[in-house]
């Protein structure tokens, strides 16, 4: 998917990224209903354009995947050239059990 976006006399054209969500993160956005709306939309924001989520997202050491910050819920993902697979959602005190 591409998105046109005018700014002024410019035009800034990006890729989005395709989001995949894996079964346990499925389960998890089912669990946490009151979140899930706003979790998908920051995750669809952030394929739009990560250098935007530059703050609330984390490389993990050694690890090929990734930590994104959504207020007390923390999303793992892998990030390829075109996709960003969710691994997992969950609150913050959970997530890495």
């Amino acid at each position: 998917m591409f998105f046109l976006e005018k700014l002024s006399n410019f035009a800034i054209l990006w890729h989005m990224k395709a989001v995949v969500y894996l079964a346990p993160a499925r389960k998890a956005l089912r669990k946490h209903r009151n979140m899930a709306e706003r979790i998908m939309a920051k995750i669809d924001d952030y394929a739009k354009n990560p250098a935007a989520f530059a703050n609330a997202t984390t490389e993990f050491r050694g690890r090929p995947d990734k930590r994104l910050k959504i207020g007390d819920f923390r999303v793992l993902f892998v990030e390829t050239d075109n996709q960003i697979i969710i691994a997992d959602i969950g609150p913050r005190g959970d997530i890495y059990e």
